[in-house]
């Protein structure tokens, strides 16, 4: 079956056929004998099943929608919690081990061989990628060549237009036929 509502209207319908029409029939099934109610009662059962599953999803979604709400109001407040925690006991790893924070690594300070990579390296990469600072972008102006710029003048707008302008005027050609 391709869904489980699917399957669902299959099994009760063949549970419904099998009490309207074979009420005290007997079934070969491979090698195995049935009756009618010991079918109905194993088709009952598989039903049963499905509806305790399709329960549980929906109750699994539930809890986990409520989770994800919960988490979206509860996560910015702990985490500005451990923040503040951190601040407060930064000296005294084990208060904050007591918390459960993990005090953070001090930082080394780099040497002068460690800047000096440091600087050459950020300079390579500027030139490596051409850039530069506001006043030297400022100085850098495009040469245009081979073509003329015609300024575009409008007339000044007439009060009214004239007929005879626009009797004047030509018909734009026919189109091409194709």
């Amino acid at each position: 079956m391709s869904t489980k509502a699917a399957t669902l209207a299959f099994l009760q319908a063949l549970s419904n056929g099998l009490q309207l029409h074979l009420p005290n029939g007997t079934f070969t099934i491979g090698s195995a004998p049935y009756t009618t109610a010991s079918l109905v009662t194993l088709v009952k059962s598989l039903t049963d099943a499905i509806t305790a599953v399709n329960v549980a999803e929906a109750s699994a979604k539930d809890a986990v929608a409520k989770l994800n709400a919960l988490k979206v109001s509860a996560v910015p407040v702990i985490t500005a919690l451990r923040r503040i925690l951190i601040a407060m006991y930064s000296g005294t790893t084990q208060t904050l081990t007591d918390f459960g924070i993990t005090p953070p690594k001090a930082r080394a300070p780099l040497t002068a061989a460690q800047l000096a990579a440091r600087a050459a390296k950020a300079k390579a990469t500027r030139a490596a990628r051409g850039t530069t600072s506001k006043k030297q972008k400022a100085a850098v102006k495009g040469n245009v060549t081979g073509v003329v710029v015609t300024p575009v003048t409008t007339p000044a707008p007439s009060p009214e237009p004239s007929a005879q302008t626009a009797s004047n005027a030509s018909p734009a050609p026919p189109a091409p036929a194709k």
